[in-house]
């Protein structure tokens, strides 16, 4: 109650000071007249009764200055009439006010519209409860394991190479042998999927990304359902129902929102499954950036994907990411040497050893919020790239309102000289010199906002038109884009305002009281070189030769990416893919399907060519195989890129054949039958991994390397790697006959063809060695080249396949031309975002430069009239001018070339095609900024010209 009462006061001193005032002095009155009366009643005669209680008092004044201060009411009063002061002073200045707010807006701005990427990409909390306490397991080793089937889905970096191995998936056995323990509390384990198509809910589509995850999932998570409920453990059970839990997101796009869908049956991949719950909205996915559209147990993996898939059992297969929370009373230590001591067995001393004791294979806990990264890994280093150019925006926007307020300081120093002469102390002064600089600050900062929101709409547009699918870029001004705009705001204006209040305390009165302007430095003094506002300048120009270097060397990676000859010819290429496999068909249906979709498309008027393959050029996706080369020893193994394609697959995409022939209809004959073989080989592998029967995994596996060798057409890498100086049609390779240690066989392949050099997953990777497989039994993309608008043939596309199979989905829809910007995406927008905000710097630098060539030519207008009166042709003053403001460039530029040639060393992890120091970027850098430097310098030289030297010589 007494600190609501202070408080209660405080508030009424600082808005009613007037009647709190009075009750002050009423009150003091009246123990006044108790003293009078007292002295009086001593004996005392009224006016000297009256003089004593005075003397006793003190001034009323000055006791109500005392009680004030007790009331701590004097400096809240004094910080209010400081802004009122303050605001009035800018008031007076609007041009001034203007242009610091302004720049101040654009600084504090930029900085604003990064950190909210930074906020939503790298920053924000695990949408769970208590993710502090939610652990992630990691595996590491110093070598590779052997024998390892190993699906990741990018939920945390992996680490594998010379240095070691690592990665945060495990092996369904092993989670279940840990889960077994006492060490969690609770335990889960999750792991994405492949493409399921959907049906039962309209229209065919296809769900990209449904989780499968064990029925712990969300009681491990704290996750609540927003309606129904979530997955539980019974659900995961071998012979339960399968059921689905739809993200919230997914609810309202797909199913309208409806309370109807729960209990609803969907079916995916021709599997019936019923929708139980929707999740809370907060939760979409755990690993960051990643968009989640339906949860599955793990159970519903086995009917979803092949039949024959042994993952669930195989000890040597990793796919499951595994979190947990510490049972209370056990110790991280204690919980991270049992869970290792597990995988070490595991990898040691299971049915295939993939370790050795030597290789050091450990487990690790660490905390599931930096463990897990999911799809932001690869955007955290261009964004803290972009903090570090708009954070020397900023500074280059601080240096460019201190310049300015120390001109206005200069000529304000008559007033600091009266207040000082009147009383003021220092202290004071400073204070109010402060309050001035924050308001324009937070003035600056209010105005930014209105900036950074601009900025991040136009990113979230860039990224939604770039994008087919949600994006771990998704920037807003939230709370805490809000506290850090705030934040900042407040100690920018603290950085800008200190050297000018520092400044004004250093006012002498007797020159300043005189008005004594003509003793500051002449035109050619050392001292006007090295002052404060020139080497302002200099630190400008010096950080905006940082930042358009990086700048310039970004903006050329994204020329050398475009100008990379891709190998194939990507003009008028539309690609969609369709996966018929999904829907139930056997493999010879499935390639029945792909040869009657591709007759049909290639009938249409302005096709010119149709093919297909599992995966188009350039989307990112990648598949490597290894295999052995006759007379190299059993165990070396030699390694290329696969891809399994169509007829007429070279011709459509315009890839050269150099030598050989192109495939032809008894290839994939040939390729069913191996395909087929290879199929019944699974099967006996997963159900000797699963029965334990070693012998059953080898039953019939000669018959497999009796087929012959699967016709392949070789890129000239492969070629120049493997076969020099050979002629390499009709060379077999990749045999491998079954034995004890390993059931798998294989006859090879023959080349039949080499073809010219393409990219086949990524234009910033090189052409590795690449065989090209006949395809068969796989869901395909198929490739359309027409002579006229590619995206016009869409809805023809649709109907062909709605009249041959209404069930399957078309998806990915898309021409090879934004296939590439898409997988450019990264490199387009930090381009982009860098050189805007390097001509921003460039902008801030002109503005600084300009004040203070125009504050010198005001400053120095009497000594320019007395040249001109002296004989000084316009030209000379001109030059005169530019030469100062040039030579302040060319110091700054020297400076920041310096600075630049260290700095963008570490920008080389996102160069492509360009080095860190190249020096065309410097020399067109230093070129634009000299030209934009004399546009700046021009004006004012200008006025300087047009002095008049009458008026001049009474200046002052």
């Amino acid at each position: 109650m007494r600190t609501l009462s202070k408080l209660n006061l405080r508030l009424r001193s600082l808005i009613r000071r007037d009647a709190v005032n009075s009750e002050l002095d009423d009150e003091l009155l009246l123990h006044i007249d108790r003293q009078i009366e007292q002295n009086i009643a001593a004996g005392m005669p009224p006016d000297e009764a009256r003089y004593s209680a005075l003397r006793e008092f003190g001034g009323v004044d000055q006791i109500r200055e005392e009680c004030n201060d007790m009331r701590n009411v004097n400096w809240l009063q004094d910080f209010v009439q400081d802004i009122r002061y303050g605001v009035r002073v800018l008031a007076k200045s609007p041009g001034f006010a203007i242009i610091a707010v302004l720049t101040l807006a654009l600084g504090i701005g930029a900085n604003t519209a990064i950190f909210s990427l930074i906020d939503s990409a790298l920053l924000r909390m695990l949408p769970v409860s208590n993710p502090q306490d939610l652990l992630l397991l990691r595996w590491s080793a110093r070598a590779n394991p052997n024998h390892l089937d190993e699906s990741s889905y990018g939920d945390c970096p992996e680490r594998q190479g010379a240095t070691g191995a690592g990665n945060c998936v495990f092996s369904e056995p092993l989670f279940r042998e840990i889960q077994a323990t006492n060490l969690f509390s609770q335990l889960t384990a999750f792991s994405g999927g492949g493409g399921l198509d959907l049906t039962g809910n309209g229209a065919a589509t296809t769900v990209d990304n449904a989780e499968y995850v064990s029925g712990s999932y969300f009681q491990t998570l704290g996750v609540r359902p927003q309606t129904g409920r979530l997955i539980s453990s019974a659900d995961d059970a071998p012979a339960a129902s399968p059921v689905a839990v739809l993200s919230y997101a997914y609810w309202r796009a797909q199913f309208s929102g409806s309370p109807s869908a729960i209990g609803k049956t969907i079916y995916l991949n021709r599997v019936p499954f019923t929708i139980v719950g929707v999740a809370e909205p907060r939760f979409d996915s755990l690993s960051p950036g990643r968009f989640i559209q339906m949860w599955l147990p793990l159970s519903a993996q086995r009917q979803t994907e092949i039949p024959w898939d042994n993952r669930d059992a195989s000890p040597n297969s990793f796919w499951l990411v595994i979190v947990g929370r510490l049972n209370p009373g056990v110790q991280l230590v204690q919980a991270q040497g049992a869970v290792s001591a597990m995988f070490v067995n595991h990898v040691l001393h299971g049915a295939k050893q993939m370790l050795k004791p030597e290789d050091n294979p450990a487990v690790s806990l660490v905390p599931a919020q930096t463990g897990l990264t999911g799809d932001t890994v690869e955007m955290a280093t261009p964004i803290y790239v972009l903090m570090l150019a708009v954070g020397v925006v900023l500074l280059i926007a601080c240096a460019n309102v201190a310049g300015l307020l120390l001109s206005r300081a200069a000529a304000r120093q008559k007033e600091m000289a009266v207040r000082f002469a009147l009383g003021a102390r220092r202290g004071r002064i400073v204070r109010q010199l402060l309050t001035e600089s924050l308001l324009l600050s937070v003035a600056g900062g209010s105005l930014g906002l209105v900036f950074a929101q601009w900025v991040t709409t136009v990113i979230s547009a860039f990224v939604a038109a770039n994008q087919d699918g949600p994006s771990p870029l998704n920037p807003g001004i939230d709370t805490r884009v809000l506290l850090f705009t705030a934040a900042v705001s407040i100690l920018t204006g603290i950085l800008f305002g200190l050297a000018p209040a520092l400044r004004g305390m250093g006012a002498s009165l007797t020159p300043a009281l005189k008005g004594a302007a003509g003793n500051l430095p002449s035109g050619r003094s050392i001292a006007r070189w090295f002052s404060v506002g020139n080497s302002l300048v200099v630190a400008q120009v010096a950080l905006t030769v940082v930042v358009l270097a990086g700048a310039g060397l970004l903006v050329r990676t994204l020329q050398s990416l475009r100008s990379i000859d891709p190998g194939f010819d990507t003009r008028n290429i539309l690609t969609f893919r369709i996966d018929p496999t999904s829907a139930g068909y056997k493999r010879p249906q499935v390639d029945q399907f792909d040869r009657d979709l591709q007759q049909r498309l290639a009938a249409l008027p302005g096709v010119t060519s149709v093919s297909y393959s599992v995966i188009p050029l350039l989307s990112g996706g990648l598949w490597t195989t290894g295999f052995h080369l006759q007379g190299k020893p059993k165990d070396e193994t030699s390694e290329a890129d696969m891809l399994t394609i169509g007829l007429d697959f070279f011709h459509t995409m315009g890839i050269p054949l150099r030598l050989g022939r192109v495939f032809n209809p008894q290839d994939f004959l040939e390729a069913t039958q191996i395909a087929e073989a290879h199929d019944a080989q699974d099967q006996r592998i997963a159900a000797s991994v699963k029965t334990g029967d070693k012998g059953l995994a080898e039953q019939n596996n000669s018959g497999i390397s009796a087929l012959p060798p699967l016709p392949v057409i070789v890129n000239e890498s492969l070629v120049q790697k493997y076969f020099p100086k050979m002629n390499p049609i009709g060379i077999v390779f990749g045999q491998h006959t079954a034995d004890a240690g390993d059931p798998y066989a294989s006859p090879g392949w023959v080349i039949v063809g080499v073809a010219a050099d393409a990219r086949y997953n990524s234009l910033r990777r090189a052409v590795a060695p690449t065989i090209y497989a006949p395809i068969s039994g796989r869901g395909v993309t198929f490739s359309l080249r027409t002579a006229a608008n590619p995206t016009s043939f869409v809805p023809q596309i649709r109907s062909i396949v709605g009249q041959m199979d209404s069930n399957l989905p078309v998806n990915h829809i898309r021409t090879e031309s934004r296939q590439i910007e898409s997988q450019l995406f990264a490199e387009r927008l930090i381009a982009r975002l860098s050189s805007f905000f390097g001509l921003l710097a460039l902008l801030l630098s002109c503005i600084g430069l300009y004040g203070l060539l125009a504050y010198e030519v005001a400053r120095r207008t009497r000594e320019i009239g007395i040249r001109m009166a002296l004989g000084a042709r316009p030209g000379d003053v001109l030059r005169l001018v530019i030469q100062q403001g040039l030579a302040l460039t060319a110091a700054g530029a020297a400076i920041g070339i310096g600075a630049a040639l260290g700095v963008t060393r570490f920008l080389g992890s996102l160069l492509y095609g360009v080095k860190p120091a190249d020096p065309l970027t410097f020399a067109a850098v230093a070129f634009f900024l000299a030209a934009v430097a004399v546009l700046a310098c021009y004006i004012p030289a200008r006025r300087a010209t047009r002095v008049d030297p009458l008026v001049a010589l009474r200046y002052e």
